[in-house]
């Protein structure tokens, strides 16, 4: 329940008064009166609106009057790319980042802080929409990396890639079709690690734009690991050169 606003005003609240809110989700059927004016603001404020059953809401709001809406908040603020292009300026160390494409499962966005945080990275950049953000149970499985583990959510995880590279960070991504085995891989220097989401992995568009794509070696049948799992694998090969 900490994750949740709950009711109109509570929601358009939060909204004029600039919270992380991850996404809104409203009651199927025809948008009318507040609700239009809530969605209308959530629209220029980019937060992602989805349409659900009452029954749906019913569950998330476990008796409390929802007025068919609720948002979801984020449990930390989130920060911009160039905030960790930033800190890592101030380090003066080259950019160490981690991207994360469409990642479902709040454990294995939790761990990946985690990891980031003991390995040094400098940030963490995740999809605004088809993802899960910086919710309490994130937090949780993180045990306090979140709180100072910049993240940064985007529309257009692409776009920032190509906006990576002009600053001369090098991308690689983790995929089972990748040409070279992470451990002939060069990860010095400024680079940013890409994993996929649970399941489908990359998109077509963000493998395309990696400048190189690496496999994990597998004995046996299995053909991937879990992404967090994957993600340690890759954010840990990358740090031995800054240990």
């Amino acid at each position: 329940m900490s994750d949740y606003i709950i009711g109109r005003n509570p929601v358009m609240e939060a909204i004029r008064a600039g919270h992380s809110i991850d996404k809104i989700y409203i009651k199927d059927g025809e948008v009318q009166g507040s609700l239009k004016q809530i969605t209308g603001a959530a629209s220029q404020n980019g937060i992602a609106v989805m349409r659900v059953s009452k029954q749906r809401l019913d569950q998330m709001a476990e008796g409390n009057n929802h007025q068919g809406i609720i948002a979801v908040a984020a449990a930390y603020d989130y920060c911009e790319v160039d905030d960790i292009l930033s800190r890592a300026k101030d380090a003066g160390e080259p950019p160490f980042i981690v991207i994360c494409e469409k990642l479902t499962d709040p454990h294995n966005l939790g761990s990946i802080i985690r990891t980031s945080a003991g390995a040094g990275v400098h940030g963490i950049i995740i999809s605004k929409h088809d993802s899960v953000g910086l919710n309490s149970t994130v937090a949780k499985v993180a045990a306090g990396a979140a709180e100072f583990m910049p993240v940064a959510r985007v529309t257009n995880i692409a776009s920032v890639m190509d906006g990576l590279k002009e600053d001369g960070i090098w991308i690689t991504g983790a995929d089972i079709s990748g040409d070279r085995s992470l451990y002939e891989a060069d990860l010095k220097g400024a680079v940013a690690i890409v994993i996929g989401s649970e399941g489908k992995g990359m998109s077509r568009l963000v493998k395309e734009k990696c400048d190189f794509l690496v496999k994990i070696p597998m004995r046996d049948k299995l053909e991937s690991l879990n992404a967090s799992v994957a993600a340690a694998l890759m954010i840990y090969e990358a740090a031995r050169s800054r240990f």
